[in-house]
């Protein structure tokens, strides 16, 4: 990676003792199946947001403030397993170093060791997928750690809330729970389906967002893109909610697959970071202590049901 500071930020507030965030780029591309690229999406996401400008006109804030530490770029690409290996193990040693810890990807396989990292840290851990994939295979071309795999085990191990879901393979019906997923042509004509999610959710939560969740009208540059997907405002209006409601732990963005002559993809991959960065510290004085509460415990997870019961109320 080229750059010295996440979005040209002044070394005073990317120094990594003294930044809450750590942003860690994965650019891995090993076992998409489709349009080839993702491994070049951090550079690309990196250089669109050294040109955004760091004011949040929506909620009067400067974020970067809060300290971006731009980690290392995780290279190992030997193997799927090895590359899960090494995003778990990165990831986990920032967030025991008390950081709000995010990745950048690459494909969605390094999702796997970010989630895995996570739920070892946090207690009762929801996992929200936005996502135009299921990404439920248990297997795929011979290897658990396949991009069509990312969420898998987080469907065995965490509370799994999946988001935009229009494609998938007819044996992932048999690992999905329906009544945890949203798909996107439900959405289309439910109103309330952003209460509904975040009601299922436990206070712990960690996002994996695959770009591909989004519309192609607005983000073409992704390797398997869907039509029928969400869009920008009714994107934020539903992170923010997710922020202001519940503990979010972390997340990751991969994905993104650029193209050389249409730029726009990259720099709205590094609008929905600064984004999801200002809605996690909108509350937060650059000055405040920041803990994130790691605990390397694993609690069961909490069975919610997609469906309010009115005999409750």
């Amino acid at each position: 990676m080229s750059n010295k500071t996440y979005a040209g930020i002044s070394e005073e507030y990317s120094k990594l003792d003294s930044s809450k965030i750590v942003l860690i780029p994965v650019p891995y591309d090993g076992t998409s199946t489709w349009q080839k690229g993702a491994d070049k999406g951090p550079d690309a996401f990196l250089d669109a947001s050294e040109n955004m400008e760091l004011y949040d006109i929506e909620t009067d804030t400067e974020v970067y403030k809060q300290g971006v530490y731009l980690a290392n770029a995780i290279t190992e690409n030997s193997s799927p397993e090895a590359v899960v290996d090494a995003v778990h193990e990165m990831t986990k040693k920032y967030i025991k170093r008390n950081k709000f810890v995010t990745l950048f990807g690459g494909e969605h396989s390094i999702s796997i060791g970010s989630i895995r990292a996570f739920n070892e840290c946090f207690d009762n851990l929801t996992v929200l997928q936005i996502d135009a994939h299921a990404d439920l295979r248990k297997e795929y071309e011979g290897s658990k750690c396949n991009h069509a795999c990312a969420v898998y085990e987080a469907s065995q191990t965490t509370n799994l809330i999946q988001v935009g879901i229009r494609s998938m393979d007819i044996m992932e019906k048999t690992v999905m729970d329906e009544e945890k997923t949203y798909f996107a042509h439900e959405m289309a004509v439910d109103d309330n389906w952003m209460d509904s999610a975040i009601d299922q959710m436990t206070d712990n939560v960690f996002i994996t967002f695959d770009l591909d969740a989004l519309d192609p009208s607005i983000m073409p540059s992704t390797g398997t893109p869907e039509p029928g997907g969400l869009f920008w405002y009714e994107t934020l209006e539903f992170l923010k909610q997710v922020f202001a409601e519940r503990n979010v732990v972390g997340f990751d963005i991969v994905e993104l697959c650029p193209n050389k002559i249409d730029k726009s993809s990259d720099f709205l991959a590094a609008k929905l970071y600064y984004k999801m960065l200002t809605y996690k510290f909108l509350d937060d004085a650059v000055d405040d202590d920041y803990d994130n509460n790691f605990n390397e415990s694993n609690s069961s997870i909490n069975k919610f049901s997609k469906f309010n019961d009115d005999d409750d109320n």
